[in-house]
Protein backbone atom coordinates (compact mmCIF):
# COMPACT_ATOMS: atom_id res chain seq x y z
CA UNK A 1 0.00 0.00 0.00
CA UNK A 2 1.40 3.80 -0.77
CA UNK A 3 0.75 6.28 2.18
CA UNK A 4 0.04 9.76 1.09
CA UNK A 5 0.97 12.27 3.88
CA UNK A 6 0.49 15.22 2.81
CA UNK A 7 -2.29 18.25 1.69
CA UNK A 8 -6.08 18.46 0.60
CA UNK A 9 -6.79 21.45 -1.29
CA UNK A 10 -9.56 22.65 -3.58
CA UNK A 11 -8.07 24.11 -6.79
CA UNK A 12 -9.97 27.38 -8.24
CA UNK A 13 -8.51 27.35 -12.23
CA UNK A 14 -8.29 30.74 -14.06
CA UNK A 15 -7.46 30.46 -17.62
CA UNK A 16 -6.16 33.48 -19.13
CA UNK A 17 -4.74 34.93 -22.15
CA UNK A 18 -1.45 36.22 -20.17
CA UNK A 19 -0.36 36.60 -16.74
CA UNK A 20 -1.64 40.07 -15.25
CA UNK A 21 1.23 42.22 -14.14
CA UNK A 22 1.06 43.98 -10.42
CA UNK A 23 -1.83 46.32 -10.69
CA UNK A 24 -3.16 44.88 -13.90
CA UNK A 25 -6.54 43.13 -14.07
CA UNK A 26 -6.74 40.40 -16.69
CA UNK A 27 -10.43 38.74 -17.54
CA UNK A 28 -10.54 34.87 -17.90
CA UNK A 29 -10.51 33.66 -21.36
CA UNK A 30 -13.15 31.27 -20.69
CA UNK A 31 -15.22 30.09 -17.53
CA UNK A 32 -13.22 29.33 -14.26
CA UNK A 33 -13.04 26.00 -13.19
CA UNK A 34 -13.11 24.69 -9.11
CA UNK A 35 -11.21 21.22 -8.71
CA UNK A 36 -9.79 18.98 -5.79
CA UNK A 37 -6.32 18.91 -5.40
CA UNK A 38 -3.56 19.81 -3.27
CA UNK A 39 -0.13 18.25 -3.90
CA UNK A 40 -0.83 15.43 -1.65
CA UNK A 41 -4.33 14.57 -3.12
CA UNK A 42 -3.13 14.77 -6.75
CA UNK A 43 -0.21 12.26 -5.93
CA UNK A 44 -2.80 10.16 -4.04
CA UNK A 45 -5.27 9.92 -7.06
CA UNK A 46 -2.43 9.38 -9.65
CA UNK A 47 -1.29 6.46 -7.91
CA UNK A 48 -4.43 4.75 -7.37
CA UNK A 49 -5.42 5.65 -11.10
CA UNK A 50 -1.89 4.06 -12.08
CA UNK A 51 -3.23 0.34 -10.39
CA UNK A 52 -1.81 1.26 -6.53
CA UNK A 53 -3.88 0.14 -3.26
CA UNK A 54 -3.58 4.07 -1.34
CA UNK A 55 -4.46 5.43 2.05
CA UNK A 56 -4.19 9.53 2.68
CA UNK A 57 -3.61 10.74 5.80
CA UNK A 58 -3.80 14.63 6.70
CA UNK A 59 -6.36 17.30 7.17
CA UNK A 60 -9.34 19.67 5.86
CA UNK A 61 -11.54 22.55 7.39
CA UNK A 62 -15.30 21.52 8.86
CA UNK A 63 -16.89 22.80 5.51
CA UNK A 64 -17.78 21.99 2.43
CA UNK A 65 -14.83 22.54 0.57
CA UNK A 66 -13.45 19.68 3.26
CA UNK A 67 -16.36 17.03 2.23
CA UNK A 68 -15.42 17.30 -1.33
CA UNK A 69 -11.97 16.75 -0.96
CA UNK A 70 -12.75 13.27 1.09
CA UNK A 71 -15.49 12.31 -1.06
CA UNK A 72 -13.58 13.11 -4.18
CA UNK A 73 -11.13 10.35 -2.80
CA UNK A 74 -13.47 7.80 -1.34
CA UNK A 75 -15.05 8.31 -4.61
CA UNK A 76 -11.32 7.12 -6.49
CA UNK A 77 -11.30 4.39 -3.98
CA UNK A 78 -8.52 5.74 -1.53
CA UNK A 79 -8.78 5.06 2.34
CA UNK A 80 -9.57 8.18 3.72
CA UNK A 81 -10.01 7.39 7.42
CA UNK A 82 -6.92 9.21 8.08
CA UNK A 83 -7.66 12.73 7.32
CA UNK A 84 -8.73 14.69 10.35
CA UNK A 85 -10.72 17.74 10.57
CA UNK A 86 -9.06 20.93 11.87
CA UNK A 87 -10.84 24.42 13.26
CA UNK A 88 -8.76 26.50 10.17
CA UNK A 89 -10.03 26.34 6.81
CA UNK A 90 -9.70 23.84 4.07
CA UNK A 91 -6.61 24.63 1.99
CA UNK A 92 -7.33 26.57 -1.58
CA UNK A 93 -5.43 27.31 -4.34
CA UNK A 94 -5.83 30.00 -6.72
CA UNK A 95 -4.37 28.93 -9.91
CA UNK A 96 -4.01 31.38 -13.43
CA UNK A 97 -3.22 29.15 -16.53
CA UNK A 98 -1.97 31.22 -19.85
CA UNK A 99 -2.57 30.41 -23.29
CA UNK A 100 0.54 28.32 -23.66
CA UNK A 101 -0.42 26.35 -20.49
CA UNK A 102 1.93 27.20 -18.23
CA UNK A 103 0.89 28.26 -14.56
CA UNK A 104 1.01 30.25 -11.52
CA UNK A 105 -0.18 29.24 -8.03
CA UNK A 106 -0.63 30.56 -5.21
CA UNK A 107 -1.50 28.60 -1.94
CA UNK A 108 -3.52 29.37 1.19
CA UNK A 109 -2.31 26.21 3.46
CA UNK A 110 -5.21 26.24 5.99
CA UNK A 111 -5.73 23.25 7.12
CA UNK A 112 -3.01 21.26 6.03
CA UNK A 113 -0.56 23.25 8.58
CA UNK A 114 -2.56 21.18 11.04
CA UNK A 115 -1.61 17.77 9.77
CA UNK A 116 0.59 15.66 12.20
CA UNK A 117 2.91 13.01 11.63
CA UNK A 118 1.23 11.03 14.33
CA UNK A 119 -1.57 10.64 12.91
CA UNK A 120 0.44 8.08 10.68
CA UNK A 121 0.23 5.05 12.59
CA UNK A 122 3.77 2.60 13.00
CA UNK A 123 1.54 -0.13 11.73
CA UNK A 124 0.81 1.18 7.98
CA UNK A 125 4.87 1.58 7.85
CA UNK A 126 6.06 -1.59 7.26
CA UNK A 127 8.59 -2.89 4.67
CA UNK A 128 6.10 -3.48 2.10
CA UNK A 129 4.45 -0.32 2.38
CA UNK A 130 5.48 3.01 0.89
CA UNK A 131 5.35 6.68 2.26
CA UNK A 132 5.28 9.68 -0.26
CA UNK A 133 5.00 13.10 0.69
CA UNK A 134 5.34 16.64 0.02
CA UNK A 135 6.21 20.04 1.90
CA UNK A 136 2.95 21.66 1.69
CA UNK A 137 2.19 20.55 5.49
CA UNK A 138 4.15 21.59 8.08
CA UNK A 139 7.91 20.60 7.27
CA UNK A 140 8.77 19.02 10.58
CA UNK A 141 6.12 16.70 10.34
CA UNK A 142 6.71 15.76 7.34
CA UNK A 143 10.24 15.03 8.07
CA UNK A 144 9.11 13.39 11.30
CA UNK A 145 7.03 10.51 9.58
CA UNK A 146 9.56 9.85 7.11
CA UNK A 147 12.14 9.14 9.69
CA UNK A 148 10.00 7.09 11.34
CA UNK A 149 8.93 5.00 8.30
CA UNK A 150 12.91 4.41 6.98
CA UNK A 151 13.02 3.56 10.73
CA UNK A 152 10.24 0.65 10.39
CA UNK A 153 11.28 -0.26 6.73
CA UNK A 154 8.86 1.26 4.69
CA UNK A 155 10.42 2.69 1.19
CA UNK A 156 10.47 7.00 1.31
CA UNK A 157 9.18 9.36 -1.13
CA UNK A 158 9.44 13.15 -0.76
CA UNK A 159 8.53 15.61 -3.42
CA UNK A 160 10.27 18.65 -1.98
CA UNK A 161 8.13 20.92 -2.79
CA UNK A 162 7.47 23.82 -2.40
CA UNK A 163 11.05 24.05 -1.41
CA UNK A 164 11.26 24.77 2.34
CA UNK A 165 14.62 24.34 4.48
CA UNK A 166 15.70 20.47 4.44
CA UNK A 167 18.33 19.75 6.51
CA UNK A 168 21.09 17.51 5.86
CA UNK A 169 20.67 14.96 7.71
CA UNK A 170 16.81 14.35 6.59
CA UNK A 171 18.20 13.09 3.54
CA UNK A 172 19.34 9.98 5.62
CA UNK A 173 15.74 9.33 5.92
CA UNK A 174 14.50 9.65 2.18
CA UNK A 175 14.83 6.73 -0.30
CA UNK A 176 13.83 8.81 -3.53
CA UNK A 177 14.10 12.73 -3.72
CA UNK A 178 12.01 14.36 -6.67
CA UNK A 179 11.44 18.24 -7.69
CA UNK A 180 11.80 19.94 -10.67
CA UNK A 181 14.17 21.95 -11.73
CA UNK A 182 14.25 24.90 -10.51
CA UNK A 183 13.27 23.62 -6.70
CA UNK A 184 16.51 21.21 -7.51
CA UNK A 185 18.67 24.93 -7.68
CA UNK A 186 17.29 26.04 -4.45
CA UNK A 187 17.74 22.72 -2.43
CA UNK A 188 21.00 22.72 -3.96
CA UNK A 189 21.91 26.35 -2.52
CA UNK A 190 20.54 25.17 1.09
CA UNK A 191 22.91 22.51 0.79
CA UNK A 192 26.35 24.92 -0.28
CA UNK A 193 26.37 23.14 -3.72
CA UNK A 194 27.22 26.14 -6.02
CA UNK A 195 26.50 24.13 -9.50
CA UNK A 196 23.78 25.94 -11.99
CA UNK A 197 23.62 22.38 -14.14
CA UNK A 198 20.81 19.97 -13.29
CA UNK A 199 23.06 16.54 -13.98
CA UNK A 200 25.85 17.97 -11.59
CA UNK A 201 22.94 19.12 -9.25
CA UNK A 202 21.27 15.86 -9.14
CA UNK A 203 24.82 13.93 -8.54
CA UNK A 204 25.84 16.29 -5.89
CA UNK A 205 22.52 15.75 -3.99
CA UNK A 206 21.95 12.00 -4.97
CA UNK A 207 26.07 11.60 -3.18
CA UNK A 208 25.33 13.39 -0.49
CA UNK A 209 22.32 11.88 0.94
CA UNK A 210 23.39 8.10 -0.64
CA UNK A 211 19.74 8.62 -2.31
CA UNK A 212 17.86 8.31 -5.48
CA UNK A 213 17.82 11.88 -6.75
CA UNK A 214 15.16 12.97 -9.81
CA UNK A 215 15.10 16.43 -11.32
CA UNK A 216 11.82 16.61 -13.78
CA UNK A 217 12.63 19.01 -16.28
CA UNK A 218 8.82 19.31 -18.05
CA UNK A 219 9.17 18.84 -21.58
CA UNK A 220 12.87 17.59 -21.46
CA UNK A 221 11.60 14.88 -19.50
CA UNK A 222 13.82 14.37 -16.46
CA UNK A 223 17.04 13.42 -15.03
CA UNK A 224 17.98 10.73 -12.04
CA UNK A 225 21.19 9.83 -10.10
CA UNK A 226 22.05 7.14 -8.12
CA UNK A 227 24.54 5.61 -7.07
CA UNK A 228 27.37 7.94 -8.80
CA UNK A 229 25.40 7.13 -12.50
CA UNK A 230 23.32 9.59 -14.47
CA UNK A 231 20.39 8.23 -16.34
CA UNK A 232 17.91 10.79 -18.42
CA UNK A 233 14.65 9.30 -19.64
CA UNK A 234 12.20 11.78 -22.69
CA UNK A 235 8.91 13.20 -21.76
CA UNK A 236 5.78 12.12 -24.00
CA UNK A 237 5.19 14.85 -26.71
CA UNK A 238 2.02 16.53 -26.28
CA UNK A 239 0.16 19.58 -27.41
CA UNK A 240 0.10 20.73 -23.31
CA UNK A 241 -3.11 22.36 -22.39
CA UNK A 242 -2.52 22.85 -18.98
CA UNK A 243 0.64 21.64 -16.81
CA UNK A 244 -0.95 22.13 -13.45
CA UNK A 245 -0.30 19.16 -11.20
CA UNK A 246 1.98 17.28 -14.09
CA UNK A 247 5.10 17.03 -11.38
CA UNK A 248 2.03 15.24 -9.12
CA UNK A 249 1.40 12.92 -11.45
CA UNK A 250 4.35 12.21 -11.94
CA UNK A 251 5.57 11.54 -8.53
CA UNK A 252 2.10 9.27 -7.88
CA UNK A 253 2.54 7.30 -11.08
CA UNK A 254 6.11 6.75 -9.69
CA UNK A 255 4.93 5.90 -6.35
CA UNK A 256 2.16 3.25 -7.65
CA UNK A 257 4.98 1.64 -10.12
CA UNK A 258 7.27 1.13 -7.17
CA UNK A 259 4.57 -0.46 -5.34
CA UNK A 260 3.68 -2.90 -8.22
CA UNK A 261 7.35 -4.00 -7.74
CA UNK A 262 8.67 -2.55 -10.93
CA UNK A 263 12.34 -1.66 -11.42
CA UNK A 264 13.02 2.23 -10.48
CA UNK A 265 14.25 3.25 -13.65
CA UNK A 266 10.61 1.50 -15.60
CA UNK A 267 8.86 3.31 -12.81
CA UNK A 268 10.86 6.17 -13.95
CA UNK A 269 9.51 6.26 -17.71
CA UNK A 270 6.36 5.48 -16.71
CA UNK A 271 5.93 8.30 -14.77
CA UNK A 272 7.71 10.70 -17.69
CA UNK A 273 4.60 9.02 -19.48
CA UNK A 274 2.13 9.68 -16.81
CA UNK A 275 3.11 13.57 -16.12
CA UNK A 276 3.27 14.13 -20.00
CA UNK A 277 -0.94 12.89 -20.32
CA UNK A 278 -1.58 14.48 -17.36
CA UNK A 279 -1.33 17.75 -19.32
CA UNK A 280 -4.27 17.19 -22.12
CA UNK A 281 -6.83 19.14 -19.98
CA UNK A 282 -7.54 22.07 -17.50
CA UNK A 283 -7.21 21.20 -14.12
CA UNK A 284 -4.56 18.69 -11.72
CA UNK A 285 -6.65 15.89 -11.87
CA UNK A 286 -8.69 15.83 -15.11
CA UNK A 287 -6.82 13.74 -16.92
CA UNK A 288 -4.75 11.83 -14.67
CA UNK A 289 -3.66 8.94 -16.94
CA UNK A 290 -4.92 5.15 -15.97
CA UNK A 291 -1.58 2.61 -16.28
CA UNK A 292 -3.00 1.46 -19.09
CA UNK A 293 -2.94 5.00 -20.91
CA UNK A 294 0.68 4.47 -19.67
CA UNK A 295 1.49 1.24 -20.67
CA UNK A 296 -0.38 2.16 -24.68
CA UNK A 297 2.23 4.98 -24.74
CA UNK A 298 5.44 3.15 -23.90
CA UNK A 299 6.86 2.56 -27.30
CA UNK A 300 7.01 6.28 -27.99
CA UNK A 301 9.33 6.85 -25.09
CA UNK A 302 12.26 5.03 -25.06
CA UNK A 303 13.82 3.56 -22.11
CA UNK A 304 15.79 5.46 -19.39
CA UNK A 305 19.50 6.37 -20.48
CA UNK A 306 22.50 5.99 -18.79
CA UNK A 307 24.74 8.80 -19.34
CA UNK A 308 27.50 8.92 -16.74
Amino acid sequence: MIIVFGSLNIDIVMPVGHFPQPGETVLCSADYLSRTGGKGSNQAVAAVRAGAKVAFVGKVGDDSFGRRCINNLKSQGIWAAGIGVSERPTGCATIAVDAQGANIVMVAPGANLDATADQVPDEVLGEKNILLTQMEVTPAETLSVLARAQELGATTILNAAPVAHLPEDALAHIDYLIVNEIEAMQLAQGFGIMATDAQQIAAAIAKKGNLTFIITLESKGSIAAREGALYTVDALAVDAIDTTGAGDTFCGVFAACLQKNMLWLEALRHASIGASLSCLAMGAQTETPTLEDITAQLENVPPPQKIA
